[in-house]
């Protein structure tokens, strides 16, 4: 029976610091591991998104709540002090800062050039690594050429090259290797050397044929994770492997169905693996947090269906770090015991980030010229603001980071549809805030002041790198659309004071505001869909007052929307949103057309022109949290009363809204 030890405490890990600024503490099972035993220390890193160094290229300052530079400091010390131990990452490490950006689109990657995020990897001497959704972002050759300059192999066994999947898992045409076997020799609890092999497979969500459609449509196709593992592992069996490990680029759910997006709990139910990597969601398992009151889910010892398992946060700020404690059993080995944790690279100390581990000098001296690169690039302006950019009370409020998306939208639009088919049809436009707190932190907003816009502002404005899609709809279709947005909001009891008003596992990115039209949001009422699109109230209806020219807007009238190939493909499983709606895809990103857009107007006031509100109700507040720097504008927001409440945890704020 698998033996589940709890991690070792946060006190005494942290009564421990090294001469280095690493952190270093000897395991229980190092020192309880007999001669037929060996303790292995299997490291992970998940979600880089570029952040190889501790700097924020949108903010252009330093930041010390990421960076691998950082994370390897740890590494770097479970290494001094372990017997035996390796290194494996989680994916999404392509895309997600500017850094990555100026790699894919200026300078470029030309056959035998080396991406800094794999100077950074190579130099810690990662064993194994799989797919990310984002490695995906910039395209299959960008991708292919980035990984042929990794001194480790890249797995993935549910990513097929191709558009057909075999009536057999095992047969399919796979795109990478399913899985890697590693020999390895390991010290037992005597001293001896001993052979083990460890097998890791990986497994990337399934549903990058709907968010990378243009860069995937008749070139892959995907399988269901589960399905994959159950093929797989037992070959991986078969070949000898004595322990198999997951890498899991997906999130941890515990709702079953197909085709899952988060679907690590039932890879950890997968007969024959041992322990699993996971990632994806930005979060840290195990932990005091995330993933509270989960069935079969442990947060403290770090398990799934009893398997150890671990998230190591996003962006390098925690290492994933699941302790075996394994037993040779004749000519194999087993796991007998294990712990998992997530280590982080800095605390929360009066109110503020400090770092409790120093750079990885070699990575900061590797990409020197890669970052100095970046800066220029980021700094470059392409126009000026009359007023501040900002997406603090995004969540509440008609938000001026997200008019500017919009206007950028619908101007270049505009423009291609005019002698289309369409051209009589109303253009609406939907966009919704990117940075807006959340699991991303306090310091996750977009704060871009009146004068100079650079180009680091604009991908602060617009992280990812979407293109543009038009959709064309119903009436009734937009206030579908609208009601899946308004499920961000909890149900608000009349009368009653300071309610929570975010429902905090929905995603700010699915929080769409669409400009065109007016409306207000009862929050009285229970929401229609929850965050996945589900349909929980089908005869709520939070959306009132929804106009179109000063008019009610006919369910009947047809639309065209201007959005990101994300949303037009059915990402964010908005009711009757996918590719069936779309009339245009446009070869640009929504990136290059807010750039365009700013360079021909020369200067913007992108000042929110407030076309949403809530629902009056009279003796009635809500409280929601955001960044400390809100109180800097709260005078800017006209169609709301909102008033400091207080601190918030982790650096926020909070604040009320008087209904």
């Amino acid at each position: 029976m698998l033996e589940l030890l709890q991690p070792v405490s946060r006190r005494a890990f942290l009564a421990s610091a090294a001469a280095t600024g690493a952190l270093i503490m000897l395991h229980p099972f190092s020192a309880r591991a007999q001669g037929n035993q060996a303790h292995l220390r299997i490291m992970e890193t998940t979600d880089i998104h570029v952040n190889v160094l501790p700097y924020d290229y949108y903010a252009d300052k330093e930041n010390d709540t990421m960076g691998l530079s950082r994370t390897a400091s740890l590494i770097d010390a479970v290494r001094k002090e372990a017997t035996n131990a390796m290194l494996i990452d989680n994916g999404d490490l392509l895309q997600g800062n500017p850094m990555g950006d100026y790699i894919a689109y200026e300078r470029g990657m030309k056959d035998g050039d080396l991406h800094p995020v794999m100077k950074g990897m190579n130099l810690l001497g990662y064993e194994c690594s799989t797919l990310g959704n984002h490695e995906f972002n910039y395209g299959l050759p960008f991708m292919d050429k980035v990984l042929a300059g990794a001194n480790f192999p890249f797995v993935c066994a549910n990513l097929i090259r191709g558009t057909e999947l075999a009536a057999n898992p095992r047969d399919d045409k796979l795109y990478l290797k399913p899985y890697v076997i590693l020999d390895k020799k390991i010290r037992d609890g005597s001293g001896a050397e001993q052979p083990l092999r460890i097998g890791v497979i990986g497994f990337v969500p399934p549903q990058i044929m709907v968010w990378d459609l243009k860069n995937l449509e008749g070139n892959v196709k995907t399988r269901d994770i589960v399905e994959a593992a159950k093929a797989w592992v037992p070959q991986m069996k078969e070949e000898g492997a004595d322990i198999i490990i997951a890498l899991s680029h997906s999130g941890i759910d515990v709702k079953q169905g197909d085709m899952m997006e988060n679907a690590s709990f039932f890879v950890a139910g997968v007969e024959g693996i041992d322990a699993v990597f996971t990632g994806h969601q930005h979060l840290v398992f195990p932990g005091k947090k995330d993933f509270q009151a989960l069935e079969a889910v442990d947060t403290e010892k770090g398990t799934l269906q009893g398997k150890p398992a671990v998230m190591g946060g996003f962006w390098g700020s925690h290492m994933g770090l699941i302790d075996l404690l394994l037993e040779r059993d004749g000519s194999k080995w087993r796991v007998v015991s294990a712990t998992s944790e997530a280590r982080p690279i800095y605390e929360r100390v009066e109110k503020a980030n400090k770092p409790t581990v120093a750079d990885d000098q070699r990575i900061v001296d590797a990409l020197k010229e890669d970052h100095e690169a970046t800066l220029a690039y980021v700094r470059r302006p392409v126009g000026k603001t009359s007023a501040p950019l900002y997406s603090y009370f995004a969540l509440v409020a008609d938000d001026p980071s997200v008019q500017i998306v919009s206007q950028a939208q619908a101007w270049y639009l505009r423009d291609i549809l005019k002698n289309a088919q369409w051209k009589d049809v109303p253009l609406l436009s939907a966009a919704a805030p990117f940075k807006a707190g959340g699991r991303n932190g306090a310091d996750y907003y977009t704060d871009v002041p009146v004068g100079d816009i650079a180009i680091k502002n604009v991908a602060d404005l617009y992280l990812y790198p979407n293109t543009v899609r038009a959709v064309e709809i119903t009436g009734a279709e937009v206030k579908d659309w609208l009601e899946m947005s308004a499920g961000i909001f909890n149900q608000i009891e009349p009368g009653k004071p300071d309610q929570p008003l975010i429902n905090t596992d929905f995603p700010s990115y699915n929080f769409d505001v669409i400009d065109g039209v007016t409306y207000r949001i009862d929050l009285s009422r229970p929401p229609k869909y929850d965050s996945k699109g589900g349909l929980v109230n089908a005869g709520s209806s939070r959306i009132v007052n929804l106009m179109f020219d000063g008019k009610p807007i006919d369910p009947q009238r047809k639309f065209v929307v201007a959005t990101n190939n994300y949303r037009a493909g059915g990402g964010g499983n908005f009711p009757e949103i996918d590719a069936s709606k779309i009339i245009y895809e446009a070869p640009d990103t929504n990136r290059d057309v807010i750039v365009r857009y700013l360079i021909s107007q020369g200067t913007i006031n992108p000042s929110a022109d407030a076309n949403w509100s809530f629902a009056p109700m009279p003796g009635t507040s809500v409280v929601f949290e955001t960044g400390a720097k809100a109180k800097d504008f709260i005078a800017q927001v006209k169609s709301l009363k909102i008033e400091p409440a207080g601190e918030g945890e982790a650096g926020f704020a909070k604040y009320r809204i008087t209904l």
